[in-house]
C-alpha cells in the first residue's frame, strides 16, 4: 500500500511525464507540424509531451504576441513558433497537419469547423461547442473530409482514473449502477471572457466534460437523459458565471449518477482542485478522493487502498500515435461525440429549467 498523501497536481504530473519522456517516445513516418488556436484551457497538455514526440513540431500560435511570447518561454521546443494575430491567416501562411483549438468556448466552433474544412487534424479544448446545432456541424464536417478528431480531455490519462476503470473491467464491481462525482476549483484571478455567457458558456461547459467523461469511461455506461441546475452565488463581480453546479443523470441501465462542481476549494487549499469519483456496482464500490487515493471494497474483500497504479500518459501523444503511427485510438471520436452530447444536454437542463435527453 501507499502511504496517504495528496495527490500531485496536474502540473507535477506533466513535469513527471517529460522527465520520462524518453521511454515513452514515439516515432513517426515523417514530421508533423501544429498549429494551436488561442491560449486558453490546457495549451500545456500539447507542448508538455514534445519531448517524447520528436518528429512533432509546433510552429505557429494565434494569440497576442506577448501572450505567445510568454508561452514560448516556457519551453525550448517552442522558440522558433510564430505568432498570428489571425488564425486564418496562420492555417492559410503554415499549411499545419494538425490545428489544436485552445480559445474560448464561445468560439471553439467556428475555429474547428474552419480547421476540418480544410481537410486539418484536429484536437480540440472541451466541449466541441456550446450548442447542438454546432455540434451537429462539426460531426457533418468532420465526416465528410474524414479528418482525425481529439479533444482535451486530460484526466482520463491519469492513473488514479485508470485504476477505477481497470477494476470495472476486471468484473470486480459488478454491474455499475451509482455513480458520484465532484470537481471543486479555486476561483482566483480569471480572464474576462469568463465573465460572458457568449464567451464561457457555462460552468458546465466548461469545467464538466472532464467528470462527464470519466463517469462515463471508468462506470462502462451511457446517459439516457439529465436534469442540472446552476447559480451565481457569492464571489461578486463574476458577472455570467456561474459558482456552483449539480447535474443528476439517469444511466442507461435504470442507475444514476449525480455531478457536482464549485469554484468554493479555498485559496488556502494544497491543490488548484478537489476531484472526487464513486463507482458503485452489485458487487462493490471503487472511489478517487486525493486524500485517500483510490480505494475499493467489494463482497469478496475488505476496503484497502490501491497501492499500484497505471502509468499515466499524455492525450495528445496517444492523438498522435493513433492518427500518424496507427496506433489504438484511446479515445474514441464517439466518446468524444457522446461527451459533448451530455454535457450540451445537461447545460440545456440547468437554462431550460426540465429534463433533457442526451
Amino acid at each position: 500500500m501507499l502511504a496517504n498523501s495528496a495527490r500531485p497536481t496536474r502540473r507535477v504530473l506533466l513535469q513527471g511525464f517529460a522527465a520520462t519522456a524518453a521511454a515513452q517516445t514515439v516515432k513517426l513516418p515523417r514530421t508533423v507540424r501544429v498549429v494551436i488556436i488561442g491560449l486558453e484551457g490546457h495549451p500545456e497538455e500539447i507542448v508538455s509531451p514534445l519531448n517524447s514526440l520528436p518528429d512533432v513540431e509546433v510552429v505557429a500560435i494565434a494569440a497576442s504576441e506577448s501572450a505567445v511570447g510568454h508561452f514560448r518561454g516556457r519551453n525550448p521546443r517552442l522558440s522558433r513558433v510564430k505568432p498570428y494575430d489571425d488564425y486564418r491567416r496562420m492555417l492559410d501562411a503554415e499549411k499545419p497537419d494538425v490545428v489544436a483549438v485552445c480559445n474560448t468556448d464561445g468560439s471553439r466552433a467556428a475555429a474547428v469547423l474552419e480547421a476540418a474544412g480544410r481537410k486539418l487534424n484536429v484536437i480540440a479544448e472541451k466541449p466541441l461547442a456550446t450548442n447542438r446545432t454546432d455540434l451537429g456541424r462539426i460531426r457533418k464536417t468532420v465526416a465528410e473530409n474524414g479528418i482525425s478528431l481529439g479533444m482535451l480531455l486530460p484526466m482520463r490519462y491519469e492513473g488514479e482514473y485508470r485504476a477505477l476503470q481497470q477494476l470495472r473491467t476486471e468484473g470486480q464491481l459488478g454491474e455499475i449502477i451509482q455513480i458520484s462525482a465532484q470537481k471543486s476549483y479555486k476561483l482566483g484571478s480569471r480572464p474576462e471572457w469568463f465573465r460572458h455567457r457568449e464567451s464561457y458558456g457555462s460552468t458546465i461547459l466548461w469545467i464538466g466534460p472532464h467528470m462527464i467523461d470519466l463517469m462515463r469511461w471508468t462506470s462502462g455506461r451511457s446517459y439516457v437523459e439529465v436534469a442540472s441546475f446552476m447559480g451565481r452565488v457569492g464571489f461578486p463581480g463574476l458577472g455570467d458565471m456561474e459558482t456552483t453546479t449539480t447535474s443528476s443523470f439517469r444511466l442507461d441501465n435504470g442507475g444514476t449518477a449525480t455531478l457536482h462542481m464549485d469554484y468554493c476549494q479555498p485559496e488556502t487549499a494544497s491543490s488548484h482542485g478537489d476531484d472526487r469519483l464513486r463507482i458503485a456496482g452489485t458487487e462493490g464500490v471503487a472511489e478517487y478522493l486525493a486524500t485517500t487515493g483510490v480505494t475499493v471494497v467489494t463482497k469478496r474483500r475488505k476496503i484497502e487502498r490501491v497501492g499500484v497504479l497505471p502509468q499515466s500518459g499524455s492525450v495528445f501523444r496517444d492523438y498522435i500515435a493513433h492518427t500518424y503511427a496507427g496506433a489504438p485510438a484511446t479515445l474514441p471520436v464517439e466518446d468524444i461525440y457522446a461527451v459533448c452530447e451530455a454535457t450540451v444536454a445537461a447545460h440545456e437542463a440547468a437554462v431550460e429549467a426540465r429534463v433533457v435527453r442526451v
